[in-house]
């Protein structure tokens, strides 16, 4: 079984330098490259199961997007933005020293992939997008940023596994020991013994200045990028998600890359793709032809 390397790339931001950490996984001499981007308040460690997976075939690389897990903090908040992430990963490829590569993004890493390959020049071969487009909700993002900016302690690693269990039940039915990693992977102990996650929480900086103009003007220039995509692109959508939208999967299948979509039952927002099942939905797309 293929065992993960961790390492890091500096990277820059109009505030100084910052560390991006990530987890590579199989050959690093392979060509064939698949980078995984993890969702707003999750890590790279999400990807263990599907990266295991894949590296029979694939150099599989996650990274922690900074701000979270195991990279480093930006000094001004306000730049935990598309631009900025779009910026980092190409820094890393650079690192990868890959012309090509394959992409994998749950909800933001998704957002970021769309931005990526809607870019002239880019290297993306095929895109999956996991649960994610466009259209943006203006109520949605003013939720997203009041939990992400709250400072949740827990006396325990049982209570907070049980608080991200509760607010992670839309990821669909999961073991108890799948349970259990989704927790650890996004929970730190703290010097003074309680446990809290991983991630800065001024990410929630920029959700504090969201209004309803500038929820439409990003729209319209996600819709604008994502019509600009020219790679084979398959649309990932749970069937209860309340982020995307039966419609706006429907969009997608119409405009820009005329997404392939598949709909996974019983999910929310959003499949996690530690199952065989999902994984073979991921494994099937990338190595189809290139239309």
């Amino acid at each position: 079984m293929s065992e993960a390397r961790i390492a890091h790339v500096q990277c820059l931001s109009p505030t100084g330098l910052h560390r991006l950490s990530y987890k590579e996984w199989g050959d690093p001499r392979n060509s064939r490259v698949l980078v995984c981007v993890h969702g707003l308040t999750r890590v790279s460690d999400d990807f263990d199961d599907l990266a295991t997976a894949l590296s029979d075939t694939w150099r599989v690389v996650c990274p922690d997007v900074v701000g979270r897990g195991r990279s480093g903090r930006l000094l001004d908040p306000n730049h935990y933005q598309l631009p900025q992430y779009v910026a980092d990963m190409v820094t890393l490829l650079a690192r990868l020293d890959t012309d090509s590569v394959d992409w994998f993004g749950t909800s933001m890493g998704g957002l970021i992939g769309i931005g990526l390959a809607s870019l002239p020049g880019n290297p993306i071969r095929k895109l999956v997008l996991n649960d994610i487009g466009p259209t943006l909700d203006p109520a949605a993002l003013l939720r997203i940023g009041d939990y992400v900016g709250q400072d949740m302690r827990f006396a325990s690693f049982e209570e907070g596994a049980n608080y991200i269990q509760s607010i992670s039940l839309p990821f669909g039915p999961h073991s108890d020991a799948q349970w259990h990693k989704l927790a650890s992977d996004v929970l730190r102990q703290r010097p003074d013994g309680q446990w809290a996650r991983h991630y800065d929480l001024a990410l929630a900086t920029p959700f504090k200045t969201t209004t309803p103009e500038s929820t439409r003007q990003a729209e319209a220039l996600l819709w604008h990028a994502y019509e600009a995509i020219r790679c084979p692109t398959l649309l990932v959508r749970g069937e209860h998600s309340d982020l995307l939208s039966r419609a706006t999967a429907q969009q997608m299948a119409q405009r820009g890359p005329k997404a392939r979509v598949v709909e996974i039952a019983g999910v929310g927002h959003a499949p996690t793709f530690v199952s065989p099942d999902q994984i073979a939905i991921a494994r099937e797309f990338l190595l189809g032809d290139v239309a």
